[in-house]
């Protein structure tokens, strides 16, 4: 039987809201990290990595949203303290955009893909513990787009 969030106990309501502010984290910093490689990209790949690194954001940008609704709907506070989210992320902004290479570029929109899959994954099997199949198919749909974005970017260092 699918569980609603009203039929969610407190304490895995409180379990799935941290899981999910840890997603918010992560994906806030991985949008200014793409959108700040899509201003400073240069070199011979600029036009598909400038596209990419949008397409990026924008899907990150838009997807901080799904997941913080997501936390006020299990009656959660939606953390949206810049400051916080980036202490909080396992992703770490890009520390000189300045001096970076497109490959450098890519290898850390890469690792940041790989490290949102593994986080909303364990959010999402987190969800399927306590029954919330709601939660977890919104983690499974983000973790596909993550996987979907780190294939684009690995495919970029194949090249």
């Amino acid at each position: 039987m699918t569980q609603t969030a009203v039929d969610l106990s407190t304490d895995a309501q409180a379990e799935i809201c941290e899981a999910l502010n840890q997603c918010v984290a992560e994906t806030a910093v991985t949008t200014m990290l793409a959108q700040n490689f899509h201003w400073n990209v240069t070199g011979m790949a600029f036009a598909p990595l400038h596209e990419l690194f949008q397409q990026i954001y924008e899907d990150h940008f838009a997807a901080q949203d799904d997941l913080a609704e997501r936390v006020k709907a299990l009656k959660g506070h939606a953390n949206g303290v810049l400051a916080e989210m980036v202490k909080a992320s396992k992703v770490d902004e890009y520390p000189d955009s300045k001096g970076a290479s497109a490959q450098d570029m890519i290898k850390a929109m890469l690792a940041a893909q790989e490290t949102l899959t593994q986080t909303i994954g364990g959010a999402g099997e987190l969800a399927a513990k306590h029954g919330d199949t709601l939660t977890e198919d919104l983690c499974i749909e983000r973790g596909r787009t993550h996987e979907k974005f780190a294939w684009f970017l690995r495919a970029h260092l194949d090249g």
